[in-house]
């Protein structure tokens, strides 16, 4: 169980109540990268919902299912281009190393975002 004075799954450094705790609970995400940490971190706590809300419309899927298995640890962030405060498009390339009790593996993503009425959302990646 993470609690706001726990290490943030996105590896940031700082604490979980500090970082994505907040986003998770409604703030909005200043940049893309902010942004892409907390989806991170909402796929290393198991919370589709938070996944969902920040996935934009037109390319949301109408359900996600998480696999209960897989167990993400690791968060790097390759690159970012825009994205900024000021930004209405960014990039974020990232890998992200996870595990399950039979396998383990890495996913690297350039991670598409758009940012509409103040709120930034994931659009699609391409997986390298």
């Amino acid at each position: 169980m993470v609690t706001d004075e726990s290490r943030c799954p996105c590896l940031s450094g700082n604490p979980y109540g500090e970082c994505c705790g907040p986003l998770h609970a409604g703030a909005a995400a200043p940049t893309a990268e902010r942004l892409m940490r907390s989806r991170f971190s909402a796929f290393a706590l198991g919370l589709p919902e938070y996944l969902l809300l920040t996935w934009h419309p037109q390319t949301r899927p109408p359900v996600l299912e998480l696999d209960a298995d897989q167990r993400w640890t690791r968060l790097d962030i390759l690159a970012t281009s825009s994205g900024g405060p000021f930004d209405s498009r960014g990039t974020v390339a990232f890998r992200a190393w996870w595990r399950s009790d039979d396998d383990r593996g890495t996913l690297e993503e350039t991670s598409e975002f758009v940012r509409e009425q103040g709120r930034w959302f994931y659009v699609d990646g391409t997986v390298a």
